[in-house]
């Protein structure tokens, strides 16, 4: 399984590197370990692969330089003021240690926006696209000073998977303090066991996942990897979580480490992709079973199948649509909110007098929606 991630069968690899891994307990970096992880990169890069980091550990490090209990965590100004602060020390020792090994470091600090955003994302896909051309081994990281409670991604597991699907990655790989996805907490059940191999993420698998983080530096813990998991998946790239607790982390995973591999999806369009790996929406049309039968089988959502619509959107904002099971696409909207409840429920001979306008074909056209 470590082979899929490979320099030979992955060109571009994300590697998330988490604040437990990357900050000793007195809020330092471990540099002997790190200068490992940038030998690592450096031997894939000589292979013909192209690496992206995201590298946790701003707030950490900032807390310990400005005292701040909890790790900088105990206020959202106290998290935005320590990453201010350890931010600058994270990059100069990447770009430090990436620079000992004849690579150049490109830093590049991303809010949820850049990425929920199409245009943004777009331009942030086409920076990354030609650092990578030109050789640099861009370092990413949430941009935490300006990052708000309810705007942020909040963990760096998911950032990943949203960055390989702007990169078009083909892998991502979480090195984490714990080598893979148990089937109970091993830190509290000695008898959960590991998974190897996941191909699709259910109820089952969710409900292994534990959402605190072990280490208490961090900020996601398992369901956020399940979730980044997820967002890879979709985006046709495999996702890998392993033990990163040793020297040379990525070499040692790739020679046949333990680990969970979550198998990439068929690769969907550049725009499916980009639905399917969002954290937000405006709003939530409710569908009857019927229409979310027909939505399985590959219709467009029309506005006959429609219950109730929740939320404030305009035209080519994105929604999610959920049924009587819960919540099961996403897609572009066709109509404000607005006029989206005066016709829902309603069939195509009504909505004209209704609107007064000419109806559109679709509440949310397939070619714009995509299943989760």
């Amino acid at each position: 399984m470590p082979q899929r991630f490979s320099p030979g069968r992955c060109a571009r690899l994300i590697v998330k590197i988490g604040s437990a891994l990357l900050v000793d307990a007195d809020g330092s970096i471990r540099r002997d370990w790190l200068a490992t992880v940038a030998a690592d990169i450096a031997a894939a890069h000589a292979a013909g692969q192209q690496v992206v980091i995201v590298s946790s550990g701003a707030i950490a490090l900032g807390a310990r330089r400005l005292g701040l209990s909890k790790g900088g965590r105990a206020s959202l100004e106290d998290a935005q003021a320590a990453a201010a602060v350890g931010q600058i020390a994270l990059s100069q020792a990447w770009a430090e240690l990436l620079g000992s090994c004849g690579l150049t470091a490109a830093q590049i600090l991303l809010t949820l926006d850049d990425l929920e955003d199409r245009r943004r994302y777009l331009n942030a896909a086409s920076t990354l696209d030609r650092l990578l051309t030109l050789g640099a081994v861009p370092v990413i990281n949430e941009n935490d000073s300006v990052a708000t409670a309810e705007i942020r991604f909040g963990d760096n597991d998911r950032l990943a998977a949203r960055v390989a699907q702007a990169a078009r990655a083909q892998g991502v790989l979480l090195l984490s303090d714990v080598d893979g996805l148990y089937t109970a907490n091993p830190h509290r059940d000695a008898a959960a066991t590991r998974i190897d191999e996941v191909t699709h993420i259910d109820a089952r698998i969710r409900a292994m996942a534990d959402g605190g983080s072990a280490s208490g530096m961090g900020s996601g813990g398992m369901a956020s990897k399940v979730e980044a998991a997820r967002i890879a998946q979709a985006a046709g790239a495999h996702l890998a979580i392993a033990s990163g607790q040793r020297p040379h982390p990525l070499a040692a995973f790739l020679a046949g480490g333990t680990g969970t591999v979550f198998v990439a999806d068929p690769v969907r369009g550049a725009r499916k992709s980009w639905l399917a790996g969002r954290l937000t929406a405006r709003g939530t049309i409710h569908v009857d079973a019927g229409a979310a039968d027909a939505l399985a089988r590959g219709a467009s959502l029309l506005a006959a199948g429609a219950v109730t619509i929740d939320g404030r959107f305009t035209r080519g904002d994105v929604v999610e649509i959920a049924g009587p099971d819960g919540r099961f696409a996403r897609g572009l909207a066709e109509y404000d909110a607005a006029d989206a409840v005066r016709i829902a429920g309603r069939r195509s001979a009504e909505q004209a007098d209704i609107l007064g306008y000419a109806p559109r074909s679709a509440l949310v056209h397939r070619d714009h929606m995509v299943l989760l």
